[in-house]
């Protein structure tokens, strides 16, 4: 994969907090791009995440589920660490997290999806909604694809893709997963197939025709390589952020 993007001109110590699949790609990236990993936690040595052992690392990027996500953050947070997380299912303990931040005057960037070319599918998709909010005579449908391994339903992308579409087209009020909808409700559909890293799909259907948008991961590399981004972004930053402000979108 190649997105054009040199190499970060400070080298970091990254701490990495989980380290399956995706931590393991994260650390592909982050050494291709000159850096060194500090610390790796995984659910066996979470005892490792230490005030002491984050304060040796410039950034850490936080992969893990939703039952450890806000904690581990916070975590980061106390020892004066930016973090960028892109763990889902976790937002119930948003406010909580984003009061942590401000009260240590910390940096995070949290993403919902880390992948360049997911931020990008984020922008067409609002901008879609937009476009087809005067034409109520199309309906609005979402299917989501993933991994059998993956804890949330729906994915956090999808979550985020709905709640777009929410703002900016007033033809659905809510979205539902895999249920029964009303006329008001935007379905999201999710399936777990295989080892697919992710599928998401948006469609407007009518009697007429059918407009229909896809972004489809190949491999988890274009999530990691955006978590290394979002790493390097937040040397000597303060503050909450997003993708967006990372890609400069």
């Amino acid at each position: 994969m190649d997105l054009n993007i040199g190499n970060s001109p400070k080298k970091l110590n990254i701490a990495l907090i989980g380290y399956g699949k995706m931590g393991k790609a994260i650390e592909a990236v982050a050494l291709q791009r000159g850096h060194t990993i500090t610390l790796k936690i995984t659910s066996a040595t979470i005892a490792g995440l230490t005030t002491a052992s984050l304060q040796r690392c410039d950034v850490a990027i936080e992969f893990t589920n939703p039952h450890s996500a806000a904690k581990n953050i916070m975590a980061c947070l106390r020892a004066s660490v930016p973090v960028a997380s892109g763990s889902t299912g976790w937002l119930a303990d948003w406010e909580q997290v984003k009061a942590e931040c401000t009260k240590d005057n910390g940096a995070m960037v949290y993403a919902s999806n880390f992948s360049v070319g997911v931020n990008i599918f984020f922008e067409i998709n609002k901008k879609l909604a937009q476009l087809m909010a005067p034409h109520p005579g199309y309906d609005i449908s979402m299917v989501e694809i993933h991994h059998t391994a993956k804890k949330d339903a729906p994915s956090g992308t999808a979550i985020t893709l709905a709640e777009q579409i929410l703002q900016n087209n007033s033809t659905k009020k809510q979205w539902v997963n895999n249920d029964l909808p009303s006329v008001d409700d935007l379905l999201i559909t999710s399936e777990r197939i295989g080892p697919a890293p992710g599928t998401h799909k948006i469609k407007y259907s009518s009697a007429i025709d059918d407009i229909e948008i896809i972004h489809t991961a190949h491999n988890r590399e274009g999530f990691a390589t955006g978590a290394v981004l979002a790493a390097e972004f937040l040397q000597g930053k303060k503050g909450i952020f997003s993708m967006k402000d990372v890609l400069g979108l």
